[in-house]
């Protein structure tokens, strides 16, 4: 039982000073390119780390005071470390405050059933947004390559469409009034917007889309970059 507890301590993201210079030791330590160190460098890393030391003694030997020696080596070329570090901390604090499921793309619905399942049965913390279209309607199709892009920039908004006709409801949604965005959060409607595009210019794009519903505060803070994404631009 000891054994399992001092493992799952191990993979634990400690908080307060000493915990957090702890994760800080060991991001440097996995982040810095120790075949290309000089020697004395490599040397205290290898105290740093003690890999050929009893588990217990790493634990003791993790749990000290940085020395001097050891301050000087991590403070070196810190700025670009420490933003990763930070970036990636800020990732685990968002993936823990990230609650509701997750979507891939634009789903497509076929029938005012389907409608009204995505309304009615997505989770309570999911905000959906459907555009309501038909095919050689000005505006429906720019609006929904739109969309597709939006879908991977907020992959916790479920983004639907659905054809008037197939929504059983074409009498309501006549051509003049298309495209239409419905935006629901918990079953009840927060945003509907009648021939949205008169709201955007001649030519519109997935940013000026983004900007209309985020006026009317209808997304969510947008996902944090990967940290692949933040190693690329930091080599770039």
């Amino acid at each position: 039982m000891s054994a399992k507890v001092i493992d799952l301590e191990e993979t634990v993201t400690h908080t307060g000073p000493k915990g957090v210079i702890n994760d800080w030791r060991r991001f440097k330590l996995e982040s810095m390119d120790q075949e290309n160190l000089p020697l004395a460098k490599k040397e205290l890393l290898r105290q740093m780390s003690s890999p050929n030391k009893p588990k217990d003694d790493s634990r003791a030997n993790l749990n000290r005071k940085m020395s001097v020696q050891e301050y000087e080596l991590l403070k070196e070329e810190d700025e670009g470390c420490l933003k990763k570090y930070r970036r990636r901390c800020m990732q685990e604090m968002h993936d823990k405050l990230s609650f509701g499921p997750r979507f891939e793309g634009v789903h497509d619905l076929d029938s005012g059933e389907a409608f009204l399942e995505v309304i009615e049965k997505e989770h309570h913390s999911t905000v959906v947004v459907v555009h309501i279209y038909k095919v050689g309607v000005k505006g429906c199709e720019e609006l929904n390559n739109c969309l597709d892009c939006l879908a991977t920039e907020y992959p916790t908004v479920k983004f639907c469409r659905i054809d008037a006709v197939s929504s059983g409801a074409a009498e309501r949604f006549s051509d003049e009034v298309l495209p239409t965005l419905l935006v629901y959060k918990a079953g009840e409607l927060l945003g509907n917007f009648l021939a949205c595009t008169q709201h955007l210019n001649e030519e519109f794009f997935a940013t000026d889309v983004e900007a209309f519903l985020n006026s009317y505060g209808l997304l969510p803070e947008k996902e944090l970059p990967g940290l692949e994404d933040e190693e690329e631009n930091d080599v770039e």
